[in-house]
C-alpha cells in the first residue's frame, strides 16, 4: 500500500507541481481562517510567537499561490526554495513554542503583545524577546487529539517544508 502512495505521490509532484503548490495554499488559507475562528469567536488570545507564526503561514499560502499561478522550471525552482525556507522558519518557532508549552520557565512573566514590543523595542531586541517566550506562549488553552496549536502548526509547517523540498528535488533532477 505505502509503495502505491509514494508512486501516486511522485506521479503528482512530477505532472501536476502547480497542483500541489494550488493544495499548499489552501491548507494554509484553512488553517489561518480556524486560527482566526479560534480567535474571534472561541476568544483565545494569540502570544507573540503565534502571530509569527501566523505571519509565516500567510508568507507560505502567498508563495504557493505565486507557484501555482506561474509556471517554468525556474520559477518552480526559486518558489518551492523560498517555500522551505520559510515553512523551516515556521517549524523552527512552533518547535520552540512547544519545548516552552512542554518545559515552562520557572519565572513566566506575562510578556507585551508582538506589536507593543515593536512600538518600544529596536528590532534587534524584539527578535530574542519573541524567542524566549512569555507567560502567553507557555500557556494551553486548545487541543486536538493530545496535541496543542503549536504541537499541530509544527507538524504543518514540516508537511510543507518536505513538500517543497520533494518538488525542488523532483524539479532539479534532469528530464529523461
Amino acid at each position: 500500500m505505502w509503495k502505491k502512495v509514494l508512486l501516486l505521490l511522485t506521479h503528482l509532484l512530477d505532472t501536476h507541481p502547480r497542483r500541489v503548490y494550488a493544495l499548499i495554499c489552501a491548507i494554509c488559507l484553512a488553517l489561518l481562517a480556524f486560527g482566526l475562528y479560534l480567535q474571534h469567536v472561541v476568544g483565545l488570545e494569540p502570544c507573540p510567537m503565534c502571530i509569527v507564526q501566523r505571519y509565516a503561514m500567510v508568507l507560505i499560502a502567498v508563495v504557493a499561490a505565486i507557484g501555482a499561478a506561474v509556471g517554468g522550471r525556474r520559477t518552480r525552482t526559486a518558489v518551492a526554495t523560498v517555500l522551505a525556507v520559510l515553512a523551516l522558519f515556521g517549524a523552527f518557532v512552533a518547535a520552540r513554542q512547544s519545548w516552552l508549552q512542554w518545559y515552562p520557565p520557572e519565572i513566566a512573566t506575562c510578556g507585551r503583545d508582538l506589536y507593543g514590543m515593536i512600538e518600544s523595542f529596536p528590532l534587534q531586541r524584539v527578535i530574542p524577546m519573541i524567542f524566549r517566550g512569555s507567560g502567553d506562549c507557555t500557556a494551553i488553552d486548545w487541543t486536538f487529539l493530545g496535541g496543542t496549536i503549536a504541537n499541530w502548526a509544527f507538524l504543518w509547517f514540516v508537511a510543507f517544508a518536505l513538500a517543497a523540498l520533494l518538488l525542488l528535488w523532483r524539479g532539479l533532477r534532469p528530464k529523461t
